[in-house]
């Protein structure tokens, strides 16, 4: 499998950051798995996901700088409002489509979930590898700032910012009070959540801090041992220090050992003191699944995380908590829980 130059440096840090911790993981970095094959593509305006609410994904002349994903009939809502997900990109690449499969699932199930970076060609959307587009680096990024492109040889500058993920939470918020706008009063500006994949991961762990985010997803990724580290590769402040001033909810999810992110995720798990689910998943890679079909089970697991933290859902609660927890059960599926509590094996609530 060919990776892109910025997949490759960015795998390779993550390498690094693992051998330094204390008890590293035999891994054959860049394995690839078996996966489900991409959908067709269909147009951006075509219903996606499996949810009550099949979502769409498009552009907003007030947010050119991100990709937006929301359920494509907003009146089917009803009463019902949309918590807001904020996502970084693997790579983080300024392409707000790369992840279009595992963001429109989501949204599907009454959520509008915000990718950084605007519309890229539809073939990013299901190669393992953008190495075929590159897209320009976002105002503001260190490679903008610095006239280079986002991964010139020999040093990768950041494209984009974890700023990028509050600007989307600024957007939602302000679309919500917006008079007359398709979005008033349908948000709940109270519920936010920022995620990331890989490079993204790091910028959701910066993008955690701000008051405003009740819970953080990071995807095959990690905080590095190196003080400064992320800040060269992501512009993220995401430092093992920056983990213990966190207490919300986070969600840990990468690949098997072999996932380059693997110890960096699991040392995090360590390093957090507020409430934290770490899981990883047997025969999926550092690629995880999120092109495949509604973001394979990585898209499962993500929409029942929100479903919970941010709406409350019981149900959805026991895929991760409770003497039945439901990836508890899935032999492919390895987890553990802090500050949730453990109980015959099984994770149960405090």
């Amino acid at each position: 499998m060919k990776l892109a130059p910025s997949m490759l440096l960015c795998a390779a840090a993550f390498s690094a950051a693992g051998s330094a911790l204390a008890q590293p993981v035999e891994r054959e970095p860049h394995k690839r798995f078996p996966m489900a094959p991409p959908p067709a593509y269909v147009s951006p305006d075509t219903p996606q996901g499996s949810g009550r609410f099949p979502a769409v994904m498009e552009a907003e002349s007030s947010l050119a700088t991100h990709t937006i994903y929301r359920p494509a009939k907003l009146a089917a809502l009803g009463k019902e409002k949309l918590p807001v997900v904020a996502f970084a990109n693997g790579g983080c690449v300024n392409v707000g489509n790369r992840f279009r499969y595992f963001l429109s699932e989501i949204a599907s199930h009454g959520f509008l979930a915000i990718a950084i970076g605007p519309m890229g060609p539809k073939e990013v959307e299901s190669k393992l590898s953008s190495s075929d587009y590159r897209a320009a680096p976002a105002p503001g990024s260190p490679a903008a700032v610095a006239g280079k492109p986002a991964a010139p040889d020999g040093q990768r500058l950041a494209p984009t910012t974890p700023k990028q993920l509050l600007d989307a939470v600024d957007w939602a918020i302000a679309e919500n009070s917006r008079k007359g706008g398709k979005y008033e009063g349908r948000i709940d500006t109270g519920k936010v959540a920022v995620m990331g994949q890989s490079c993204g991961g790091l910028q959701a762990v910066d993008a955690a801090h701000d008051p405003r985010v009740t819970t953080f997803g990071v995807w095959n990724s990690g905080t590095f041992p190196k003080d400064g580290f992320a800040w060269g590769l992501a512009a993220a402040r995401a430092d093992k220090a920056d983990l213990k001033k966190l207490r919300i909810p986070a969600l840990y999810v990468s690949g098997e050992p072999s996932d380059v992110a693997y110890p960096n995720a699991d040392d995090d798990f360590e390093q957090l003191q507020g409430p934290v689910f770490r899981a990883w998943r047997e025969q999926t890679g550092h690629a995880g699944t999120y092109r495949e079909p509604n973001g394979g089970a990585f898209g499962q697991v993500a929409v029942a995380w929100l479903q919970w933290q941010l709406k409350g859902d019981e149900k959805a609660a026991r895929q991760f908590v409770g003497p039945d927890c439901g990836l508890c059960a899935k032999p492919e599926w390895k987890v553990k829980g802090k500050n949730l509590g453990l109980e015959s094996g099984k994770l149960v609530s405090k």
